[in-house]
């Protein structure tokens, strides 16, 4: 992905939420202009940015660079389930997720 298609889709996300350059700029803690640049596809940004951007437009990380979230916010969404459970309820999920992968196969 290019820069101006990564820009283009952070300003979209942005302007879907109602937020204002300067809003969003201060939420992931930086400069308006900065903001700015990185919309036009003048500017990268670095991965700790990136991580600020996704959680202030509640989007996978894989969203803002490739414009996919399908695979990635499902597999977020099922190690916060995951990461609630008992250890001895983690193995039972496991054991069950193994037979439905090998139905799954089988078929």
């Amino acid at each position: 992905m290019s820069r101006k298609e990564i820009g283009a889709r952070i300003r979209e996300l942005r302007e879907i939420q109602n937020y204002t350059r300067e809003c969003l700029a201060e939420k992931v803690n930086i400069s308006s202009k900065f903001l700015y640049e990185i919309e036009a596809g003048k500017k990268g940004f670095s991965a700790a940015i990136l991580c600020r951007l996704s959680q202030a437009l509640s989007v996978s990380c894989d969203y803002i660079m490739l414009g996919d979230e399908t695979n990635s916010r499902g597999n977020e969404k099922l190690i916060c389930v995951l990461e609630k459970l008992e250890p001895k309820q983690t193995g039972r999920i496991q054991n069950i997720l193994k037979i439905l992968y090998e139905m799954c196969d089988a078929i």
